[in-house]
């Protein structure tokens, strides 16, 4: 692990770079350019705001807090996480002439998606901390906590992707596998719905122990903690500290095995 960190520190400018034109071939020969990247999550957004705001008339139960505001500091991580990792999980063969190169470190190919993601993710904070102020919800010093609680998203999303990326390399059903996952686990994590909503049924119990060991869960609870709520991070020590044992787990486990599949890499790509 110490190695990985090494070798992606030592390359990082490239790495950045490569990012950067990541970002701009998804869009080569569009009309509107990086704008299609604002536009579809910007559509789902709203979807949901009409669906559960206005249709459902979903509210939240505190004093000062809309439900627009509580669905987009739970979305906005998730966009990043579920954009990192669909698109990470393709990063070999999308580089396949960079694999092939025995003097480039593979191990910063998972990077370069992830700081790709993380470039439109700061438009989406941008984007979200416009919306916050419209609505009367001004930035405070919580708010830097976001800093924190993307790193987090990015630690953790990269472990994800040391294996799901190298996974895919030898099995190319795993990217469609984790599109369906991620489709899926956007509805075990309270993002746009309230756990309270859910207090009186049967299987209230379950949903609880969900969400208590889903590691996502508390990302979106960090966001809206310190978007929402002004509490700090350490005022939720035992999720902390739950949060970052399973992220080593992940990333040295998906380490380990992609640094075990990396030889074969280029033979099969």
């Amino acid at each position: 692990m110490i190695s990985t960190f090494k070798e992606i520190f030592k390359k990082r400018k490239l790495l950045f770079e490569l990012a950067k034109a990541d970002v701009k071939k998804q869009f080569a020969g569009s009309y509107f350019g990086m704008a299609w990247t604002f536009i579809q999550p910007l559509m789902t957004i709203l979807i949901y705001i009409l669906i559960f705001g206005v249709g459902f008339r979903s509210t939240i139960p505190i004093e000062g807090i809309s439900y627009t505001q509580y669905l987009i500091s739970g979305i906005v991580p998730w966009f990043f996480f579920s954009d990192g990792l669909n698109s990470g999980t393709r990063c070999l063969q999308d580089y396949s002439y960079l694999v092939k190169k025995v003097v480039f470190g593979v191990e910063g190919l998972p990077v370069v998606k992830l700081v790709s993601s993380g470039i439109v993710h700061i438009m989406f904070l941008i984007i979200m901390t416009i919306t916050f102020i419209l609505q009367g919800k001004m930035p405070n010093i919580y708010w830097l906590q976001i800093i924190y609680y993307s790193g987090a998203t990015f630690m953790f999303t990269l472990g994800l992707l040391y294996f799901t990326s190298a996974i895919n390399v030898f099995f190319k059903d795993m990217a469609q596998i984790v599109g369906i996952v991620l489709q899926f686990g956007m509805w075990m994590v309270p993002i746009m719905w309230l756990p309270e909503n859910f207090a009186g049924s049967s299987f209230y119990p379950i949903l609880l122990m969900v969400m208590k060991f889903n590691p996502f869960n508390y990302i979106v609870l960090g966001y809206r903690d310190s978007l929402l709520f002004d509490n700090w991070f350490w005022e939720r020590p035992l999720n902390t500290l739950y949060f970052w044992a399973v992220t080593l787990v992940i990333f040295y486990m998906g380490n380990k095995m992609f640094k075990k599949m990396r030889p074969h890499f280029a033979d099969v790509l």
